[in-house]
């Protein structure tokens, strides 16, 4: 008894709990709660994110050494292909710096002029009309009948590589672009009109960042196709025999496998290294877009 009496004591003196503490308690236990929860989502975000596309790649990877194994004269394995790369990274580099010479120069004259054609239609619609029938002539023009012309027009050097690059990543960004500069909402557009808004303001305050979501889908889509037209340009437009189309070329007249697949990859990562790099600008600009939109 004297236990349980001393107990009670005990139990007294110990002072209640002011309303204060009580909130601090029940405040500080449920967000303990959402962090673990929040950071348990986290996690496995990230695994869904990495580990979906891996897998992909190691079951094709897998499927590559099956049929180049049973189909040497077909496609060389993995093997071949690192050999080839790590054998004469020299060749590699220098041919892969042209090809990237030929997408960053001609994909920024591409898309430069697209966009600014793209503001002078959405200012003045009467030259949509006049001159996007020429521009869908041009782009429904095989570009592979182009290249022996430029040759032809402008000499054996870089330009016409440069000029094949840029009209296929031009179509695309005209397009997006067109679309986001006229894609404005009309209320605000009445707001700034009765303010008294000059053209150059409307375009600056409303225009220019309503259009960077669409601008950034069609780049998504240009610098990709930037890669395809150096490529192509290396392959048809004679000349200076270097860039990794090139390289494409020679190497399958020699039925050199290992050298041909080598320069494809080398194409296939560039790429990807580009869409990459869009990425993280488009986030450091965009901060403000959750949406994407769809390129058209």
């Amino acid at each position: 008894m004297s236990d349980v009496h001393t107990a009670q004591a005990a139990t007294r003196s110990v002072p209640p709990l002011s309303d204060g503490a009580r909130a601090g308690i029940l405040k500080v236990d449920p967000l303990a709660g959402q962090l673990s929860a929040g950071a348990r989502f986290s996690k496995a975000s990230r695994w869904r994110l990495w580990v979906p596309p891996a897998i992909t790649f190691v079951v094709v990877g897998m499927l590559w050494q099956v049929i180049a194994l049973a189909n040497p004269y077909v496609i060389p394995t993995i093997g071949d292909i690192w050999a080839s790369l790590a054998g004469d990274p020299d060749m590699y580099w220098s041919n892969m710096l042209v090809t990237l010479q030929e997408v960053v120069i001609g994909a920024a004259a591409g898309i430069l002029i697209g966009f600014a054609i793209a503001v002078v239609m959405a200012e003045f619609e009467i030259m949509e009309r006049a001159v996007m029938p020429l521009f869908v002539v041009i782009m429904v023009t095989p570009i592979v009948a182009i290249a022996p012309a430029l040759v032809v027009a402008f000499g054996f050097g870089m330009t016409p590589k440069y000029i094949v690059t840029a009209l296929v990543v031009f179509f695309p960004m005209l397009v997006n672009a067109l679309a986001g500069l006229r894609d404005v909402d009309p209320r605000t557009m009445d707001v700034m009109r009765t303010l008294h808004a000059s053209r150059w303001e409307i375009f600056r305050d409303l225009r220019l960042p309503g259009c960077m979501p669409f601008v950034f889908a069609g780049l998504r889509v240009a610098l990709p196709l930037a890669i395809v037209g150096a490529a192509v340009a290396e392959f048809v437009a004679a000349g200076q025999q270097a860039g990794l189309g090139s390289l494409v070329t020679i190497s399958a007249a020699q039925a050199n496998l290992p050298v041909v697949w080598a320069s494809i990859v080398l194409l296939c990562l560039m790429g990807v290294g580009l869409v990459a790099v869009l990425a993280l600008v488009r986030k450091k600009v965009l901060w403000w877009s959750e949406g994407n939109v769809v390129a058209r």
